[in-house]
């Protein structure tokens, strides 16, 4: 169904962040990981900018799995057979999933570690 204006559009998308919320456990755990992320960089007081590289890293993989979802769901659409193409795109897409999740966590770490490390020495003295 075509959006009919720019409010409509963002009611959808809404509800497709709410379904595929609902529906796949990896998003679920990747908005858990982006809370407890959330958490400990407001607890050690990041900048905006460490807070926005942070944020970027996050809604990267959220958006990375959301769209591997979509190529999922439209694949399995197509065929409910399998085909090496069908496997192919899939494979990819969770790949790519792969590649932003390992992205983040390498931004977390250069980020977080430090300032994580610091404070752990800092309680232990």
């Amino acid at each position: 169904m075509k959006a009919r204006n720019l409010r409509e559009s963002f009611r959808y998308a809404g509800i497709g962040i709410s379904q595929a919320f609902r529906s796949e456990r990896n998003i679920r755990v990747h908005w858990i990981a982006a809370a407890a992320v959330g958490i400990v960089s407001i607890l050690l007081k990041l900048s905006v900018q460490e807070a926005g590289i942070i944020a970027l890293a996050v809604a990267m993989v959220i958006t990375a799995e959301m769209v591997n979802t979509a190529i999922e769901h439209c694949v399995d659409l197509v065929t409910s057979e399998y085909d090496p193409l069908a496997a192919e795109a899939k494979n990819v897409a969770a790949g790519a999933v792969l590649v932003s999740a390992v992205g983040a966590a390498i931004v977390g770490a250069i980020i977080l570690g430090p300032k994580l490390f610091s404070a752990i020495l800092s309680r232990l003295r």
